[in-house]
């Protein structure tokens, strides 16, 4: 495993990152608590520093085993939590969004119970869960900078989503130079990320970018196939089918990254995220234990090549050679789309 710093904050994270997502929640299928605490553990084992939740994942509970697995490697791993969602006073409609609350006041009272239920005097990460662009007004960018001047926080991040887009909150939080930019990124997937990358390059911003569901959502590890079928409440399967069925049809196309025995196409994945200088962990879903064997490897596999990386952006760049809609066009929205049409990004594209 290798390591990196999170923007310029001093904050080391793995470049293979544990998204505590799937803990306190049935969101990727069932699990026990046992399982998700050995998981935790056996990751630290295998080298992951960095673990990634978030205080509305399970109304509180995933902050609670994290902190639990973690105790007693607290002076070892870096943890990462968000705050922004008023699950407090407003219950969970299945896998709906939660009303957002960033007054000053109460991200700050937000923040001292995710301490609380982390058991940690301090968080290593925060991150704005979800901020829409006018909601990262100067009183709260002033609490954030209050928050690490009283140590209670050490590095300062925005979490992007639920959407692929939010471009203009990503911008905004690269030119603030907030340490980390969270986004959905994956090879398939990548109009927003490349975007980043080119507002970090134009502002000379020391943020990091933290892509999430590199396997695009289990096409790309092979962890979602043709033959697969989805278990009720699973997160995945709130992708429309035709995202799937263009998915298996690019895979094929992107096999020449497979390298027997040294380079899984899973590892691939993770592999080309981490060329990319700005990325400073990538944070893929666990479910098993040879997820975590194979996927935390892939901070040492052979490196892609400057030709398997032309070849990649080629391939996007003419949409695979897929001329038919994925069926992910109203999800892929931010501020109505006006930015993604303003940075001349096509919502329609097949990627």
């Amino acid at each position: 495993m290798q390591y990196q710093e999170l923007g310029d904050s001093g904050v080391e994270v793995s470049e293979v990152g544990f998204g505590a997502w799937v803990v306190g929640t049935d969101w990727w299928g069932d699990r026990s608590e046992d399982d998700a605490l050995e998981m935790i553990r056996y990751a630290v084992e295998q080298g992951i520093t960095y673990f990634d939740t978030g205080d509305v994942y399970g109304h509180g509970r995933s902050e609670e085993l994290v902190g639990e697995a973690l105790s007693e490697f607290r002076d070892e791993v870096t943890i990462a939590t968000k705050v922004g969602y008023d699950f407090y006073n407003n219950p969970q409609a299945g896998h709906g969004e939660l009303p957002k609350e960033m007054d000053p006041e109460y991200l700050r009272d937000a923040v001292e119970q995710s301490l609380d239920r982390l058991g940690v005097d301090s968080v290593d990460v925060l991150q704005l869960h979800n901020a829409d662009v006018d909601e990262i007004t100067p009183d709260v960018l002033e609490l954030l900078d209050e928050l690490e001047e009283e140590g209670l926080i050490d590095a300062t991040g925005l979490a992007l989503g639920p959407s692929i887009g939010w471009l203009a909150e990503g911008d905004l939080a690269i030119e603030e130079e907030f340490d980390s930019v969270q986004l959905v990124w994956n090879v398939l997937e990548q109009e927003v990320g490349n975007h980043f990358l080119e507002t970090i390059e134009e502002t000379g911003s020391s943020t990091s970018l933290i892509p999430r569901v590199p396997h695009s959502s289990g096409i790309l590890n092979e962890q979602v196939t043709p033959d697969t079928e989805l278990g009720e409440g699973d997160h995945r399967g709130f992708r429309p089918d035709e995202w799937y069925e263009t998915g298996w049809e690019k895979l094929e196309k992107l096999r020449f990254l497979e390298r027997d025995g040294e380079r899984t196409m899973g590892q691939a994945s993770i592999a080309w995220l981490l060329s990319h200088e700005p990325v400073a962990t990538v944070t893929p879903t666990f479910r098993t234990r040879d997820d975590i064997d194979e996927w935390t490897a892939a901070s040492d596999v052979p490196k892609l090549s400057a030709e398997e990386l032309a070849r990649v952006e080629e391939l996007y760049e003419n949409d695979f050679d897929i001329d038919r809609d994925d069926g992910m066009d109203s999800l892929r929205s931010s501020v109505d789309g006006a930015d993604i049409e303003s940075a001349g990004l096509d919502k329609l594209a097949a990627d």
